[in-house]
């Protein structure tokens, strides 16, 4: 069984940093950030294999990293020069060894106002 809680969220002024947190339990193969906008579909953010390999959605590349402590078993997002289009409930989202199934954390909001 994979768990994941997000934190980190809050409200920003566009330029704006923000980094947010993901707990995890479990045995995970792959974990992402997604967002999900007002009346829009979830997207991808940005995902990081268990070898370690990154990837970017191409409105967040140059902006957001990602990385990953697995001592403490938390994924961080590191936002920075943040837009107001960035204004999302940001989710973690892991892929289970076991199961092969998607794990969904309960998300976490993000505003960036002007």
């Amino acid at each position: 069984q994979v768990q994941l809680v997000e934190s980190g969220g809050g409200s920003v002024q566009a330029g704006g940093s923000l980094k947010l947190s993901c707990i995890y339990s479990g045995y995970v193969c792959e974990i992402s950030w997604y967002s999900q906008a007002p009346g829009k579909e979830r997207e991808l953010v940005s995902s990081m294999s268990r070898n370690g390999t990154t990837s970017y959605g191409d409105a967040v590349k140059g902006r957001f990293t990602i990385s990953q402590d697995n001592a403490k078993n938390t994924l961080y997002l590191g936002m920075n020069g943040l837009k107001t289009e960035d204004t999302a409930v940001y989710f973690c989202a892991a892929i289970g060894c076991m199961s092969w199934r998607t794990y969904w954390g309960q998300g976490t909001q993000v505003t960036v106002s002007s």
